[in-house]
């Protein structure tokens, strides 16, 4: 190996995490007009996806399906608490374990967002079957199939 190849492979253009990233932002950010209009993080709408579908689950299931750490959704919830979205309380089989509930006004915010994943795909300019593609692409990159 020439001394002068690491530098071809440490070219920006080379970096399969660069064009991950920076269309993990691009996408993300199409979110940004209508969960502002809400008073939402990006963050917190994933949470809210969670929980909508099913609710009165514990933390750690939410970590888990968001592929999130305690330490990042634990604020989030407490946020998410305060504006009154939902509740947590104390498992009754175990007090250790933490679970979340919708209020009523965590659930209302569904009908109001209930627009926003279709605005947002049609904003990703793809054909149907490329983005299905990328869908899954992405997913076995994670090491996952879709809803594990």
């Amino acid at each position: 190996m020439k001394t002068n190849d690491y530098k071809e492979t440490m070219k920006l253009e080379n970096q399969l995490c660069f064009p991950l990233y920076a269309a993990a932002r691009n996408v993300t950010s199409m979110y940004t007009p209508w969960l502002k209009a809400l008073g939402l993080t990006y963050t917190q709408y994933i949470v809210f996806l969670v929980l909508w579908e099913k609710d009165g689950i514990p933390v750690g299931e939410i970590c888990e399906k968001l592929m999130l750490d305690n330490g990042t959704v634990s604020p989030l919830l407490k946020k998410m608490e305060q504006a009154g979205y939902i509740r947590r309380a104390r498992s009754a089989e175990d007090d250790r374990v933490v679970v979340i509930s919708l209020t009523e006004q965590g659930r209302k915010l569904q009908e109001q967002a209930k627009e926003i994943p279709e605005k947002v795909g049609g904003c990703v300019d793809l054909p149907p079957e490329k983005a299905q593609k990328l869908y899954e692409l992405l997913y076995e990159l994670l090491g996952k199939s879709k809803g594990e």
